[in-house]
């Protein structure tokens, strides 16, 4: 299921993972009651790249630790571009991505109120704004609606949030 998302198959059936994994369609479902715990099961292990951003960050002041949280987040919204389009096409019929999609959400802003200064914490349509730009759906729009290269994404979001902070 893992190497059908990343190759960017967005609603695998269970014949094609069946078929990829070399097993009968029945060996599917001897481990999977269904595709929706398939599909929590995938969620799950995809959330364990998040938990390098709880590594305690190198840089001492607040700016610096909001630059290692973009580059954080940035760098794991690349790798986790096709499964965000998997994720989004099945969130609405699936708990268990709803729940990790809501769990991660919440995660980051906590983080990202907690390094923020109270001067910056205080001003709400600040703190909305950096956390929109910091988000999976403004990395998906720009390099999936937009088409922009990695690179050109980074240096937008890293601008603005400059612009944002300074």
């Amino acid at each position: 299921m893992l190497d059908l998302v990343s190759e960017g198959a967005v609603s695998p059936s269970a014949e094609s993972v069946a078929l990829r994994a070399g097993v009968g369609l029945r060996s599917v479902f001897r481990h999977f009651r269904d595709m929706d715990s398939l599909f929590a099961e995938i969620a799950t292990r995809l959330a364990r790249q998040y938990d390098f951003w709880l590594v305690p960050f190198v840089a001492s002041d607040w700016r610096g630790q909001i630059a290692e949280t973009m580059d954080r987040r940035l760098t794991t919204y690349e790798m986790l571009l096709p499964f965000k389009r998997a994720a989004d096409a099945h969130r609405h019929r699936s708990a268990a991505i709803r729940t990790e999609h809501d769990r991660a959400r919440m995660l980051m802003r906590a983080r990202l109120e907690a390094i923020l200064p109270p001067d910056v914490a205080t001003d709400r349509l600040r703190v909305e704004a950096i956390d929109m730009l910091m988000s999976f759906d403004v990395w998906q729009r720009l390099r999936t609606e937009q088409a922009l290269d990695p690179a050109v994404a980074r240096a937008l979001v890293e601008r603005q949030i400059a612009t944002l902070i300074a």
